[in-house]
């Protein structure tokens, strides 16, 4: 089913989510595919359970060739639940980033180039994995929104932070 999504300016999405409890249960299987779908409806590259009003600690992501992301390697379809994340490094990369809770706006935002990210997929399987790049980007970015930090919180310079269609004139959208 697809959720609408929050927008910044709604008080959910700065309250902290909470860690799930049980893994391989009808009601989190349901969450994500609601998740997906409302993800695929929107041409998103992740969404965050507290984007569509669920206080628990849920991503997914995954980007493939996308004409909207014409510079991005793929990222593989992941559900990550319960994550933890480990900068590799203190090597910071700013890239412009576009988010469903803030339609129509881009800002270039400083992330770690590397990390390893941990969890668990819905079914509790164990995940852990070394990233970098457009990668480690897109998993940063999701999981800020389970402490309630929205990207426009990050950036350094607000002189990069503006609509899409001004600061990319011609470009297709480009949200999360």
């Amino acid at each position: 089913m697809i959720r609408p999504v929050l927008r910044m300016g709604d008080p959910r999405l700065l309250v902290p989510a909470q860690p799930v409890e049980a893994y391989d249960t009808p009601e989190l299987h349901a969450l994500v595919a609601d998740m997906r779908d409302t993800m695929a409806h929107l041409d998103g590259a992740g969404l965050a359970a507290p984007q569509i009003g669920v206080g628990l600690r849920v991503v997914i992501f995954g980007v493939h060739r996308n004409p909207r992301y014409p510079d991005a390697e793929e990222v593989p379809d992941t559900v990550l639940v319960n994550s933890r994340l480990t900068p590799l490094g203190e090597e910071i990369e700013e890239g412009w980033e576009g988010c469903l809770s803030v339609p129509g706006m881009r800002g270039l935002v400083p992330r770690y180039r590397r990390l390893r990210y941990e969890g668990f997929d819905a079914a509790g399987g164990r995940i852990d994995r070394t990233v970098e790049g457009f990668h480690a980007r897109v998993v940063q970015h999701e999981c800020d929104h389970l402490d309630g930090i929205l990207y426009p919180m990050r950036i350094r310079d607000l002189a990069n932070f503006g609509f899409t269609e001004v600061l990319f004139p011609g470009r297709p959208a480009m949200d999360e």
